[in-house]
């Protein structure tokens, strides 16, 4: 994806994570949205991507104790619940965007 360019990452108090992409989009991701979709082995399946997270035990007001470049291609967090393996790549974040402008363009999700 070619839009998956991060231009400014900033912390918003506690509670969320704002990046500003190459094309001049803002994404906006709570902490807990986040870590419901995080990539790493334990969370998901890494044979056929799915969840094995359950969203349900992933507090609504969990922070991000830590947020950690991984070269210049992905994020890292540790979380206030200890976990911290997932690597989210600038992509999969871009992808992650919940925005009503991206939640439009992507249309409902099947499967």
């Amino acid at each position: 994806m070619t839009n998956a360019v991060a231009k400014n990452i900033e912390k918003i108090r506690d509670e969320a994570l704002r990046i500003t992409w190459g094309d001049g989009h803002v994404s906006l991701y709570g902490f807990a949205q986040l870590r419901r979709n995080c990539p790493c082995a334990v969370c998901r399946d890494e044979w056929s991507g799915r969840a094995m997270l359950d969203p349900a035990s992933v507090p609504d007001d969990l922070k991000a104790d830590r947020a950690d470049l991984v070269g210049n291609y992905a994020l890292s967090f540790s979380f206030s619940d200890g976990h911290g393996s997932g690597i989210y790549s600038f992509e999969s974040l871009r992808r992650l965007c919940a925005c009503p402008e991206c939640s439009r363009r992507s249309g409902p999700e099947t499967g």
